[in-house]
């Protein structure tokens, strides 16, 4: 080979090896992202009676590794902290949180963290804590070398708070960390309300098919001795705060429930004790759920048979119902913000031909509309076809079985989701010929319809693009504020439209909600006014818009509180518009957090003030929409939430083929009149 030939190839393998080494660059953060696990079991509580520990967390960490290392986790990137697993570190206070600390050192952008914790929870009372629950009460996962502390508000010492696990979460998720929390424990609400109560039994049944329940007073349990002063382990790394939107998290319980343990699965030849939602998450996942909602709906459709007979065995004890919060619709184990589908999946139950809904007219679900009938099969199999739902209720619709799927067994998992957005609930737009801002992000059903020139359908809102002097915006329906906006540039007039397509939404589910609905006993939201700390005037939310309380004066300013005394936990959104158009999440104020408001009863209320300082001035208003909380259901939000362009919905949880209307609570304030930027 020539000299030339030999320098012309040592130039093209240059060439080579350099853009080989661009491609890894660009594709590192994919390629090389890593799914790590940090799996807790707390079976043994040493400081505590025996009769107080637990069977089954050494075995739910051993399943929950198995399961992920069939998902292709690495074994090498899965750590566990458990008592009576040989290899593993001792479960106690400081061994987690230096265990979660080396996680977060070893943790890149892109990376994927399983945080799973399984053993006793407790509900304590802690004045340290900046955000008080509506009950006081603060939840404590049990590390085993737990000790109850001296002094009513005391933080529990070997317990893991709370706000500790938030902390962590949010260093997680600050570096662009996918989190998925499991907590196969509970918190015992209704266990600590009432001092005087009979404390229950820990365990339950036979020897050979003993029921343990996860969940103590914290009364039940012992002090450390006064020679044994409690290390604090140190306090988790503060980082900054940003959305939810590469989170989830599975409880199994809500805070004033317990949660089982018992021999799995039933009547199993390997049975062997395991927690319930533990159980159900190994099991869900052998149906290759692609996305986080599909594997809770599998979780959810595993608990009734073991509810069922819990039930008929202890018919005093209050059962769980799971709960999921965060990036639902995100896919399964991948770091992505993105939903793989912007349209809900609504899960349906099978009886006969027919199916039951979880969806009604509250969802954004009409009569004659057209959906997509999945059917999931044991082995992951997706089976699909067409159908039109002839009838619809407020809180759920039922439907025919599709013909061509009509053979399959009764095993399958199914769920339907609309095709597309109701027209009948469409912002309707005459603009210019350019149609439509670009990148409109609604949740379903809120949307926008284009009319054209020759279209006779009256519009909501005219949009006028005036090139240099800006955008304008005409509303045109009284119900949306009718008035004039002249708006800087097009990306305020894309956000201007979203929140008016929003608006009209709540104005439909306001009134249908009202109509449709009973009221819910025990349950109120009171519109304030404050000056200081001098309570001025105050008005139920449903009727605060009739009456003297806005406008606001100088030096006065608003708040909502909201007393929860039903005997059920409620399911509560409440947001609002500014006087500048702008979206203002209430409650919950993170995209990613649940929407669940603690029970409370007429003796022991859960109760929260919520302050509202961008109602200051005309043209805002406030949507409170509340309804009880059912069991074994994925969450909904009846598309009411401002979430976040990059974020799915996160919807507030329903109740499966209801046989009378939910209990609902409505209400909107309004503050009419003109904005101060409307002309």
């Amino acid at each position: 080979m020539s000299p030339v030939a030999r320098r012309s190839m040592a130039t093209r393998e240059a060439w080579l090896s350099w853009l080989l080494l661009l491609a890894l660059a660009c594709l590192a953060p994919r390629a090389f992202a890593t799914q790590r696990a940090l799996l807790v079991g707390v079976s043994e509580l040493v400081n505590q009676p025996q009769s107080l520990w637990l069977q089954a967390p050494r075995n739910d960490v051993a399943l929950m590794r198995d399961a992920l290392l069939r998902q292709g986790f690495g074994a090498g990137d899965i750590t566990t902290l458990a008592d009576g697993v040989s290899g593993a570190a001792l479960p106690e206070s400081q061994a987690i949180h230096d265990a979660l600390s080396r996680l977060l050192a070893q943790s890149r952008s892109g990376d994927f963290v399983l945080l799973y914790f399984s053993g006793h929870g407790t509900r304590w009372r802690d004045a340290t804590k900046r955000y008080q629950e509506p009950d006081g009460l603060a939840e404590n996962f049990l590390a085993r070398d737990v000790r109850g502390a001296v002094g009513v508000d005391s933080a529990l010492a070997g317990g893991v708070r709370d706000v500790d696990f938030d902390a962590w979460v949010q260093a997680f998720l600050a570096r662009g960390v996918f989190v998925w929390s499991v907590f196969d424990t509970c918190a015992a609400t209704s266990m600590t309300r009432n001092a005087g109560a009979a404390v229950p039994a820990v365990a339950e049944g036979p020897a050979d098919d003993e029921v343990r329940w996860r969940g103590l007073r914290a009364g039940q349990l012992r002090a450390a001795p006064a020679a044994v002063p409690p290390a604090a382990p140190a306090a988790p790394p503060m980082a900054e705060r940003v959305a939810r939107a590469r989170y989830v998290a599975f409880f199994a319980s809500e805070s004033h429930q317990i949660t089982p343990e018992l021999r799995l699965p039933r009547q199993g030849r390997n049975a062997r004790p395991q927690g319930l939602l533990t159980w159900a998450v190994a099991g869900a996942l052998e149906r290759r759920p692609a996305t986080w909602r599909e594997l809770f709906d599998g979780v959810l459709a595993l608990y009734p048979p073991v509810i069922d007979e819990l039930a008929q065995r202890f018919p005093t004890r209050e059962l769980p119902s799971p709960v999921a919060e965060g990036n639902l619709d995100a896919p399964l184990f991948a770091n992505s913000a993105g939903a793989v589908s912007t349209l809900p999946a609504w899960r349906a139950q099978r009886s006969g031909d027919s199916l039951v809904l979880q969806a009604g007219l509250v969802d954004g679900l009409q009569p004659q509309q057209e959906l997509r009938i999945n059917a999931t099969l044991e082995d992951g199999t997706v089976r699909s076809a067409p159908a039109r739902v002839p009838q619809v209720d407020s809180d759920g619709a039922r439907l025919p079985v599709p013909a061509a799927l009509r053979e399959l067994s009764g095993g399958a998992l199914w769920s339907a989701s609309p095709l597309a957005a109701p027209a009948a609930f469409a912002l309707r737009v005459r603009g210019n010929e350019r149609g439509l801002p670009q990148r409109l992000s609604l949740d379903y059903p809120a949307s926008v319809l284009a009319l054209g020139a020759g279209d006779t359908a009256a519009a909501d809102v005219r949009w006028t693009d005036l090139g240099a002097a800006g955008q304008r915006i005409e509303v045109l329906s009284g119900a949306l504020g009718a008035g004039t906006q002249l708006l800087a540039d097009v990306a305020a007039a894309r956000r201007r439209i979203e929140t008016l397509a929003r608006l009209k939404w709540w104005n439909q589910l306001l009134a249908m909600s009202q109509a449709s609905a009973s009221p819910i006993e025990g349950f109120e939201a009171v519109f304030e006014v404050w000056r200081g700390d001098r309570l001025l005037r105050s008005e139920p939310a449903q009727r605060a818009a009739a009456g003297q309380l806005l406008p606001l004066r100088e030096g006065e300013r608003a708040a909502l509180q909201v007393r929860n005394a039903s005997g059920a936990s409620v399911d509560m959104v409440v947001v609002g518009i500014d006087g500048q158009g702008g979206l203002r999440p209430v409650y919950p104020d993170d995209p990613g957090e649940t929407n669940r408001f603690e029970r409370g009863t007429r003796e022991a209320p859960a109760a929260k003030r919520f302050e509202l300082p961008w109602l200051e001035a005309p043209g805002g208003r406030l949507l409170v929409l509340a309804t009880v909380a059912s069991p074994y259901t994925t969450p909904r939000l009846f598309g009411a939430a401002p979430l976040e362009a990059a974020l799915p919905e996160v919807r507030v949880r329903g109740q499966l083929a209801p046989d009378k209307a939910r209990q609902t609570y409505a209400a909107m304030v309004r503050w009419t009149g003109e904005g101060p930027s409307a002309r």
